[in-house]
């Protein structure tokens, strides 16, 4: 009886073991295949972009994917989407492949995506694309720069403030299917508003060169930059939400309230704190 015992007792362990390989190995593919998923969207994502700034004016330069020197940057270097230069202005874009309500604005720190998902103010991320291209071309040129975010059409804005979507604003919150258009409208201001342009053809090319010179395409660079990101990422999730004020952990129920109530700006705050604001 003993041994009949110790019989399906070592079956039965087998089994929970296979169970568990079973399960992890899933997993692991679900993972996997999430971010497969993930980057095709993306990819697909940025050739719907190229398609729309493939179709400006001739005259127009477009770059994609720049990376380049940026002593400020948490890893050293700015990777930066899109640059279109045009005769009225050099826009710089960041885009953002999510899925869900988008709660920002202009002077909020950090942004959310259906209040759970916290990311940087992408503004002030593209803020600090366009300081380390600064670095490359005439100061002159400084006033030129026109900062585009442009999200997917799976997303809704929901922001503090409009000044985002006007196109007076040289910040301009767009969705990807209108990116052209948004580019179309702003040079035809600037152009109705400062008649001659801002850039000949040959400061275009001038300017085009030297940020296609200033463009990092090792890949072992790239792809340490991309790792080191990642690190970062992972190690801001795994520390966990705190109060702002008395930095004591909060739990996740608490962190997508705050992020989805625009009255704290993007900022979290205990039970106890949310009074106070």
């Amino acid at each position: 009886m003993s041994f009949l015992s110790k019989l399906f007792s070592n079956k039965n362990d087998e089994t929970q073991v296979k169970n568990m390989q079973t399960k992890k190995k899933t997993t692991s593919l679900k993972k996997k295949g999430s971010e497969q998923v993930a980057k095709r969207k993306g990819e697909i994502g940025e050739y719907k972009i190229n398609i729309q700034l493939d179709q400006l004016p001739k005259e127009y330069m477009h770059l994609e994917d720049v990376m380049v020197l940026n002593a400020k940057g948490k890893t050293g270097y700015s990777q930066i989407d899109h640059i279109v230069i045009s005769p009225y202005g050099i826009f710089v874009i960041e885009t953002k492949n999510y899925q869900g309500t988008v709660y920002g604005g202009k002077d909020r720190k950090v942004w959310s995506v259906n209040g759970k998902f916290k990311m940087m103010n992408p503004f002030k991320q593209n803020y600090g694309h366009i300081q380390a291209l600064k670095a490359f071309i005439d100061e002159k040129y400084y006033p030129f720069f026109i900062s585009m975010v442009s999200f997917t059409k799976r997303c809704t804005f929901k922001l503090n403030d409009t000044e985002l979507r006007k196109i007076a604003s040289n910040e301009l919150l767009v969705y990807d299917v209108e990116l052209s258009d948004y580019i179309a409208r702003k040079v035809s201001v600037n152009k109705h508003q400062y008649k001659a342009p801002f850039l000949t053809d040959s400061e275009i090319q001038k300017i085009y060169a030297q940020f296609e010179k200033a463009n990092i395409t090792d890949q072992s660079i790239r792809k340490q930059h991309v790792d080191s990101l990642k690190k970062e990422n992972k190690e801001s999730k795994e520390e966990g939400a705190k109060c702002k004020i008395c930095h004591k952990p909060v739990s996740a129920k608490v962190k997508a309230y705050c992020l989805s109530n625009r009255k704290f700006k993007g900022e979290i705050y205990c039970y106890d704190h949310q009074k106070s604001i």
